[in-house]
């Protein structure tokens, strides 16, 4: 009998531990997220200001100027049709220093949006555990989303992905 209550202690015990892990796991999952979303809502901001002060149509300073002032629901939209007009512009065009500007933004926003999905991705992943459900370690957290955006094509400046020149 004494051995029975000492492997339930036990037991319960882990399951505790496992559990106050999985909570502490959760809770800096999401100050990751967070942590992302606020770099990514700064790399999206840049890039709508670098773009606001190019010498293009009129219609891509307005777009820029709809995404520095577009809300929460309406900021992929808005951002999306930003990513199409900078996708057209004929950046032969632009001075150098402002292509410039504008495709460190680019980059910026590209390597923001991956950091920022992987850290919804994990955090939906361990949110999605059993145990995580049952015991509701995530607490009144809203669910993260993901951010889908279109990526402009980046130059490689030089670089060859394939190899052949090396």
């Amino acid at each position: 009998m004494r051995v029975t209550w000492v492997a339930v202690t036990a037991g319960l015990l882990g399951a505790a531990v496992g559990a106050m892990r999985a909570a502490s796991r959760l809770d800096r999952l999401h100050v990751r997220t967070d942590a992302a979303w606020a770099a990514l809502d700064a790399a999206l901001y840049r890039r709508a200001v670098v773009a606001s002060a190019l010498d293009g149509p009129s219609a891509l300073r307005r777009t820029a100027h709809a995404a520095l002032l577009a809300g929460p629901m309406a900021r992929e939209d808005v951002e999306n049709e930003l990513g199409r007009m900078l996708s057209v512009l004929d950046r032969c065009r632009l001075e150098p220093a402002r292509a410039n500007r504008l495709a460190e933004a680019e980059q910026t926003v590209v390597i923001a949006r991956r950091v920022y999905n992987d850290a919804v991705r994990d955090t939906l992943a361990l949110r999605s555990r059993r145990m995580v459900r049952w015991l509701r370690l995530a607490g009144t957290a809203p669910l993260p989303t993901y951010f889908e955006i279109v990526e402009p094509e980046l130059p490689a400046y030089g670089l060859e992905l394939d190899g052949a020149g090396a």
